[in-house]
């Protein structure tokens, strides 16, 4: 079953048509009867009243739907790098993706971040041209774009059949047809005909590109194709397969999904050349042995392995049944009403119910197995990032990184007795968006909630006060400083006190140093002392993991910095939990102290597309902020400028760059790194 079962998402730059597409791919495959428009606030995956209300992609909607015998699982995954935690882990669970590519604007600045971010989870990815009926409209040229700026071979496995006002319909180069649709059943008809005469020789050049990129890939097509010989269909669309699961080619389609052209061929390819689970490579995993050894496994993608394991990859809040975690299982199968162990957290949950999510509806089912994507419906301590399994083999599948807050604002509700419904309310919100935190600042009382942006941020308070219905008030922005230290320093503590007439003791020794930029915090502890328990090494890392949390001088959490414990003496007589807890906070405040800790801002990767005219005006605005202009590059049309700048200086950028560009400059910006503060 499993090679009938395919994982996939759509990716892409704001506004290229990611979610236009998914409701096209649904609606062909009969998951549902009506077209649902953005632009109308209609769109199944966009369900969320803010999504509808703003017309972007805020959460990543998962749906499941059929085509040709294939189970299709599709996560829409948001475009605007305010959240792009969302794309992260959408792209950690996922087999394979589509990218969708704009044929007016090809290779966008959130196209660049969400192709990395695939890269780094190495997900095959096959691309779809769309808005191909778009005046300026250019297949080639957005094919050619992507082959420059990601280094990656690609092959056109269609090509258009006009463009802008005069697209009509594409030629299919795996059978050498062309493909037309029909308007009036609002494209789910469409007729395959012969390739007429004056397209012929642009099909047969771009037939034997294809066959000679794809025979580039593989050696036994090379073979027959260097001796002349006839490569049949099924060898092709072999050969395709291959190369684009092992990632040596990036096959690229088009069409334009708001005028209903070009989509089932994409859903013919998401099966023909996507993989299934077992085509990747087994996930790895960490088998956690006592004293905290690990030890590195390889799990494959078995259903009927007894040993189980799920990754939750996003945790969302129903009214009515509480969490509901998103779980993709790697290996073995988990029923409903079971008890798994939530191995992140060393806790027993029971699982009252599996459902198959349908963006914003629900089916129940009874099991769920090794490949498949579920929601679990239960479980009171689960967050994103947790493996769920068995206690008897406990492996920790690895979890997903995500990027650090970078703007703040001070929040309070309008009434007192609001303040603990408020506090409910954002920890309920932390536990879905991990980009998201929130804490009461020990010298105002205030409480402070920080986000990746200005949109993130606006998006969540409006979260607060018209789902959860809590009223507040909402101060300015404010940038999230960190602190890290400089140079190295070692600290012993010596700790003994008497509490409740019991005598308390630990001596730890804390090493710390400065880590590479954008590292961030990591702790290890190179004791290894049989006699000491388990809780002991526990409370050491809690502790010291609230330490980083805490800061060092200024109250600011802490980044790139490296705690190593190197020594610990135990006496099993007096030293407890507790002792070692506050020894260990002891030791990191001084070993910082003495390691010149210093105060970090945080700068922004800044993108500005501007017509060509007002180029100069859009770079001294950010030259003026304190930013640095990296690179530019030409686009048809325009211009886009890359630069850095702190993140503080780049409030009220938007309206400052739309005045000298008379609205017609557009700029993305997500965080790049912290730096020292001038």
């Amino acid at each position: 079953m499993l090679d009938k079962m395919r994982n996939i998402g759509i990716m892409a730059h704001i506004d290229a048509g990611k979610t236009t597409t998914t409701e096209r791919i649904l609606f062909y495959s009969g998951k549902i009867h009506k077209i649902g428009e953005i632009d109308d606030g209609a769109a199944t995956m966009d369900f969320m009243q803010q999504e509808q209300e703003r017309g972007i992609t805020i959460a990543s909607a998962a749906i499941t739907t059929e085509w040709k015998g294939y189970q299709i699982n599709i996560i829409d995954t948001p475009g605007h790098v305010d959240f792009t935690a969302e794309v992260e882990r959408s792209l950690r669970v996922l087999d394979g993706a589509i990218a969708v590519i704009c044929a007016v604007g090809w290779v966008q600045p959130q196209t660049e971040t969400v192709w990395r971010q695939a890269d780094e989870f190495n997900v095959p990815r096959i691309c779809f041209v769309n808005k191909m009926d778009r005046i300026g409209a250019n297949f080639f040229g957005a094919m050619n774009d992507v082959k420059e700026k990601f280094s990656c071979q690609t092959v056109a496995l269609e090509i258009p059949i006009g463009a802008g006002q005069d697209f009509k319909g594409v030629i299919d180069l795996i059978n050498m047809k062309e493909i037309h649709w029909d308007e009036e059943s609002e494209g789910e008809k469409f007729t395959v005909s012969e390739i007429s005469p004056e397209l012929m020789d642009q099909a047969n050049e771009w037939r034997e590109k294809l066959v000679d990129t794809v025979a580039s890939t593989d050696d036994a097509l090379a073979e027959i194709y260097l001796e002349g010989g006839e490569i049949t269909t099924e060898q092709l669309v072999k050969a395709i397969r291959k190369a684009t699961i092992e990632r040596t080619l990036v096959p690229f389609l088009c069409g334009s999904s708001r005028h209903n052209q070009g989509v089932q061929p994409l859903i013919d390819a998401v099966i023909d050349y996507l993989p299934c689970p077992t085509d990747i490579p087994p996930a790895d995993a960490v088998k956690i042995k006592k004293h905290g050894d690990e030890e590195k496994i390889s799990l494959p993608c078995d259903p009927s392995s007894n040993v189980p394991a799920g990754l939750v990859f996003k945790i969302q809040h129903d009214r009515e049944a509480g969490p509901l975690c998103f779980v993709r299982m790697y290996s073995g199968k988990i029923s409903t009403g079971t008890q798994v162990f939530n191995v992140s957290k060393k806790k027993r949950e029971r699982i009252n119910r599996i459902l198959r999510v349908n963006a914003n509806h629900m089916d129940q089912m009874d099991s769920v197995s090794a490949g498949d994507i579920a929601v679990f419906v239960g479980l009171k301590l689960a967050q994103t990032g947790d493996t769920l399994g068995s206690e008897g083999m406990p492996l920790l599948l690895e979890s997903v990184k995500f990027p650090e807050p970078v703007i703040s604002i001070a929040i309070e509700p309008e009434t007192m007795s609001d303040r603990d419904k408020l506090n409910e309310t954002l920890d309920i919100l932390s536990r879905e968006d991990p980009t998201f935190t929130h804490r009461e600042d020990s010298e105002t009382g205030q409480i402070v909630i920080s986000g990746m942006g200005e949109l993130h941020l606006d998006v969540l308070v409006t979260r607060i006060r018209d789902d959860f219905k809590v009223q507040c008030r909402v101060g300015a922005p404010q940038v999230t400083y960190r602190e890290s230290v400089t140079s190295t320093a070692e600290y012993t503590e010596e700790y003994t006190r008497v509490l409740a007439g019991k005598e308390n003791s630990a001596t730890i020794t804390i090493k710390v140093e400065p880590a590479q930029t954008g590292e961030g915090n990591s702790y290890t502890n190179t004791v290894s002392d049989n006699q000491i328990p388990d809780e002991i090494y526990d409370a050491v890392k809690e502790s010291i993991g609230n330490c980083f949390a805490g800061g060092i001088k200024m109250g600011y959490p802490c980044t790139d910095t490296k705690v190593t414990v190197t020594a610990m003496k135990y006496d099993p007589l007096t030293s407890t939990p507790i002792a070692f807890t506050a020894a260990a906070a002891e030791a990191f405040d001084r070993a910082c102290n003495q390691a010149d800790p210093d105060l970090l801002e945080p700068i922004m990767a800044v993108d500005i597309e501007s017509p060509s005219e007002f180029v100069g005006d859009a770079m001294s605005q950010i030259t003026q902020r304190g930013g640095m202009i990296s690179s530019m590059e030409e686009k048809t049309g325009g211009s886009i400028v890359h630069a850095q700048a702190p993140m503080s200086k780049m409030f009220g950028f938007s309206t400052s760059l739309r005045s000298v560009t008379q609205g017609r400059a557009s700029f993305s910006m997500v965080f790049s790194h912290f730096q020292k503060k001038n």
